[in-house]
């Protein structure tokens, strides 16, 4: 176990667990559902997901004193270190607090579960809670540690079938079995190998799902931006929903304007949903601005994707060298973050090849097409078009 886990876990153990019982005894809220300690929280939830960490966290910790004995100023501290990964989840430079929180969380809440029968139900969310999350990161595409995804989610949903017997946690309940209802159907479709690690979990209901996070991300409290968040990337990713996806990507960027994860998604739907508007040009010149600027979240996958988007643009108007410039761009950021295998990448230097070829510098464009081949497998795309461009390269020799 690292110092940094130690660390966090004997502050826990020394502050957190140590509150007399009379201090419990005395302190009959419920916080979940407490609407003074949701008044207290609202102003740092919106500088978490605004990406004002530091704001976010100085309240948070002021909360932990408050609250030791509870687990949700640990959940919380844990969300704001989430949230430093979902820019860029090929780093895992926070992976480590953010375990180091949950894990927190867990501990925190086992105690309150075992020992305060009051409190019982509200400890048994956050243990879904915590769990889950640590599932979600397990499961990232960049980490595929499916078994222990597996046993967190498992546990996570027993602790969630335990807290719903509260009737009253039911709003913030639904987003944990909103996401159980249409993963433990959409996983098995699509890869099914996993299917063995899901036997022993209960059946799902995809549009079950679907109805839950919609619910959810207009009643729920603490939930309901994570909800608006899975249900955006469902229905434009699964269920070919843009115009709704296109609907929360919009609002959450005009919400959280300084939230790069938000504001590139919401570049990548007006791209989307072409002509390449005044708008699309506006939000991914601006996202490049702040990568440049040095703004807190904003780096090279964000980079990629606004630099693709004005490549694209400038190269459909003919205007070939503002285009190569944003092409250039892009393969700057995506060999920054290791990403030169992606299409991104691949694409961009197709263009740029083309864009060579156009200028009149064959050698130029030959460079271009055949680091394709290099980069990609024959089975992709990219790779068949650079072929096919190398081979017409040659017969123009």
């Amino acid at each position: 176990m690292s110092n940094l886990k130690i660390y966090i876990l004997f502050s826990i153990l020394f502050v957190g667990l140590n509150v007399s019982a009379q201090e419990k005894k005395d302190t009959t809220l419920i916080l979940i559902n407490d609407i003074r300690v949701q008044i207290e929280v609202t102003e740092a939830l919106n500088d978490l997901y605004n990406f004002k960490f530091e704001k976010a966290e100085q309240q948070f910790r002021w909360f932990k004193q408050k609250y030791a004995w509870h687990p949700l100023p640990y959940f919380l501290m844990g969300l704001s270190e989430w949230w430093k990964i979902m820019p860029n989840t090929k780093n895992k430079e926070y992976d480590e607090r953010f375990l180091a929180y949950m894990d927190s969380t867990i501990l925190v809440a086992e105690n309150l579960h075992k020992k305060s029968p009051e409190y019982r139900i509200e400890a048994a969310f956050f243990l879904s809670a915590a769990y889950g999350f640590k599932g979600r990161l397990y499961s990232d595409e960049e980490r595929k540690d499916w078994r222990k995804a597996a046993v967190a989610g498992k546990t996570a949903l027993n602790y969630m079938e335990e807290s719903k017997e509260k009737q009253d946690l039911s709003v913030e309940l639904l987003f944990g079995d909103a996401l159980y209802n249409y993963f433990s159907v959409w996983v098995p479709e699509n890869y099914p190998a996993l299917k063995p690690l899901l036997w022993f979990f209960k059946k799902g209901d995809k549009q079950l799902g679907l109805d839950q996070l919609t619910e959810v991300s207009y009643n729920a409290f603490y939930t309901r931006t994570e909800a608006m968040v899975w249900l955006m990337r469902i229905l434009n990713s699964y269920e070919n929903k843009t115009a709704r996806a296109f609907q929360l990507s919009e609002y959450l960027h005009q919400t959280y304007p300084d939230n790069p994860y938000f504001h590139r998604y919401y570049a990548r739907m007006l791209y989307g949903r072409g002509g390449f508007s005044a708008e699309m040009e506006q939000q991914s010149k601006q996202i490049i601005q702040r990568i440049d600027s040095g703004m807190v979240g904003y780096e090279a996958t964000s980079g990629r994707y606004a630099a693709f988007f004005l490549g694209q643009m400038y190269e459909r108007q003919k205007q070939l060298d503002e285009a190569k410039k944003y092409y250039e761009m892009v393969v700057k950021y995506a060999t920054e973050i290791e990403a030169t295998d992606s299409g991104y990448y691949l694409f961009s230097l197709i263009a740029l090849g083309e864009i060579s070829e156009k200028q009149g510098d064959k050698a130029t464009a030959k460079r271009y097409f055949t680091e394709v081949k290099k980069k990609s497998n024959r089975k992709d795309e990219a790779w068949k078009d650079a072929k096919k461009r190398l081979k017409a390269l040659e017969k123009g020799d």
